[in-house]
């Protein structure tokens, strides 16, 4: 048996920029879509960017992001809550020592999808920075903190969100670099 179809749908070419759908009794569907990530972005307790990875256009420029992620640390910087809704954006964020993490979405995405990529890389950074989620710390080892942040988003799509398969990939990827350093130290 054939479905019919409950609603129009866009031209498959399309995608994510067309406008809604209308479904039954008037409601507007979105697209489903698996670039759920904005932007991933850490400041310390200043509000000055120490990593930040940003996978659309929506900031494309240094001097929007910089405003846009002045903005977002001056609305929760002092309040307790874990969720932000600004400027069209749904914000989730943590606060560690001296540090805020920031996940990014748009208005309309799921705010435990975003929460479930926040948690993933403040447990797997927890790991990498020896339990010392801390500014010194990550300063110290930013290759790694990209790494990790790699391993969960990749252009906006969230490839995992389990810590330890996180953590596993990241030693393993440092593993294949180191044996990729001995090989050529060989070679010379």
């Amino acid at each position: 048996m054939q479905r019919p179809e409950a609603w129009p749908r866009p031209h498959p070419g399309e995608g994510a920029a067309a406008a809604p759908a209308v479904g039954p009794a008037g409601l507007r569907l979105q697209e489903p879509s698996l670039y759920t990530v904005k932007a991933v972005f850490i400041l310390d307790n200043d509000g000055h960017r120490l990593l930040a990875k940003y996978y659309d256009d929506t900031f494309p420029s240094m001097k929007e992001q910089m405003a846009f992620e002045k903005n977002v640390f001056s609305k929760t910087s002092q309040t307790d809550s874990e969720i932000a809704f600004l400027g069209g954006m749904t914000v989730v964020y943590k606060s560690s020592i001296d540090l805020f993490l920031y996940v990014v979405g748009s208005s309309h995405e799921n705010e435990l999808m975003l929460m479930s990529v926040l948690t993933c890389l403040f447990a797997s950074l927890n790991h990498v920075l020896r339990k010392n989620v801390e500014k010194r710390w990550l300063l110290e080892n930013m290759d790694g903190a990209f790494l990790v942040l790699d391993e969960i988003v990749d252009g906006g799509v969230i490839l995992e969100s389990d810590p330890e398969q996180v953590i596993q990939k990241v030693n393993f990827r440092v593993l294949q670099s180191a044996k990729e350093q001995i090989k050529w130290s060989l070679l010379k």
